[in-house]
């Protein structure tokens, strides 16, 4: 009997795994394998709306396993010595893994293949299992990344994916693969009330939905911040209970007037794995540097993180936040330039925040657009600043998200629901709202000073 483990990380799901496939594939009986990574949780990335997310994914793993005759074998602790010593135990003669992205998936994917030849055993790292595309499988001339959405994405368009691999009929898992407890989502404190459930089912039903009638509308509406058609994908793409290369596919099946700018931002989630897997040290250094003194100022930085800066749409943007561990895109950018431009504070900061409580907090996506947004990463424009006044007249017209998260301002109507600020001193004594942290044309200047624009 051989056996060969499949080390599951950002790949939770059944569907197109090249990673399960190949180890079902290779061997008479096979490992299903998980484990709670030591280093994650010691460097703080086990945020608790991740940590509940996870535990839903993994139960529907396990739950899918289970119906195909196998099981999920967890351990906890770091990943190099708990493989190699479930190798050991079960005789496995090699392990499939998915390939990464981070400096962090880099370094464990070079000691584990290390620790496991010394065993005698094989490391296979599988591509473009959590992107659609390898991060360097198109690659600008004499470069070993493209730092440029466009053209990339020009490149992206024209390469074709790997083909699927089908579902395994059954899987056999030796008895010797001892497992520990699964952590459930009850036992996760500190989560977000409106945190959506995780799991491999959740992300396909998810998807199927996306695809019918909401998709059709999404180039003209995807903007927009109350009730824009939006997939809210991005944590299954994260957690990998979707594969990045289906959803692209079946987008483009769908023949959807929205399929193309929905395929497009799959690119750039592309995109931002390519430039951290030849750049990781851009998830904490400036991929462009600005030479920026950025501003110390705790109390301005803890009125963002609470929605209390006096800018509606700034405000309601960081409440859903807190209480999803999600927001749009549109309102991701707008939060993040207000932090890093108009207040003028280190985006690292923001971006630590952003990930304390995102639940599709990817190091790649999260890191490269707060430098994106801060003028310090990949945007060819480092000197636009969004302005929440026009940000917010513009997509959310009639004040409805800012009146759905920030309750205090539940009875104004427009125009006083984006600048409430402008009432008279009477009704402003009424509400229960901050005044403007800072005065927008003030932070204007400030910020073009600070990088020589004047």
């Amino acid at each position: 009997m051989t056996t060969e483990i499949c080390l599951f990380t950002a790949d939770l799901r059944l569907h197109d795994n090249p990673v399960l496939y190949a180890a079902v594939r290779g061997a008479d009986s096979v490992v299903p394998l998980f484990v709670y990574d030591r280093g994650v949780r010691d460097a703080g990335f086990a945020a608790p709306n991740r940590r509940a997310f996870l535990a839903d994914c993994l139960a529907d793993l396990d739950a899918g396993l289970r119906a195909r005759g196998g099981r999920l074998v967890v351990r906890e602790g770091e990943v190099v010595r708990e493989v190699c010593a479930l190798a050991r135990r079960t005789g496995a003669r090699a392990v499939h893994v998915a390939a990464g992205s981070s400096g962090y998936a880099q370094r464990r994917e070079e000691r584990l293949r290390k620790a496991l030849e010394e065993q005698d055993r094989r490391l296979h790292v599988h591509e473009a299992v959590t992107t659609v595309l390898p991060p360097g499988e198109v690659l600008p001339q004499g470069k070993d990344h493209f730092a440029v959405f466009t053209p990339y994405f020009r490149r992206w368009t024209a390469t074709a994916p790997r083909e699927t691999v089908p579902l395994p009929r059954s899987v056999h898992v030796p008895d010797s693969a001892v497992s520990h407890r699964l952590e459930d989502r009850a036992d996760v404190s500190g989560t977000s009330p409106g945190l959506a459930r995780g799991g491999e089912k959740e992300a396909r039903r998810r998807l199927t939905r996306w695809l019918g009638e909401p998709l059709d509308g999404y180039a003209e509406h995807a903007d927009e911040l109350d009730g824009a058609p939006t997939s809210r994908l991005s944590p299954h793409l994260h957690f990998g209970t979707l594969s990045p290369i289906e959803v692209a596919a079946r987008a483009r099946e769908s023949g959807s007037p929205g399929a193309e700018p929905f395929v497009r931002q799959v690119a750039w989630r592309d995109f931002n794995h390519q430039v951290l897997a030849a750049r990781p040290a851009a998830a904490h250094e400036d991929y462009r540097p600005r030479q920026d003194r950025w501003r110390r100022a705790a109390e301005e930085a803890e009125a963002w993180r609470a929605g209390r800066t006096g800018f509606p749409v700034v405000d309601a943007a960081m409440r859903q936040l807190r209480h999803e561990g999600w927001m749009p895109g549109r309102a991701r950018l707008l939060v993040a330039s207000f932090f890093s431009k108009t207040l003028y504070l280190d985006w690292r900061v923001g971006a630590r925040h952003f990930l304390d409580l995102l639940v599709d907090g990817d190091v790649a996506n999260n890191q490269l657009n707060w430098q994106w947004a801060a003028g310090t990463g990949t945007d060819t424009r480092p000197g636009r600043v969004l302005n929440p006044l026009t940000q917010s007249q513009r997509f959310d017209p009639d004040g409805s998200y800012v009146r759905r998260w920030v309750p205090e301002l539940g009875e104004l109507r427009r125009p006083a629901v984006h600048e409430p600020w402008r009432l008279s001193g009477a009704e402003r004594s009424r509400l229960d709202y901050p005044e403007p942290l800072v005065d927008l044309a003030e932070g204007l200047a400030r910020f073009r000073r600070a990088r020589g624009l004047d």
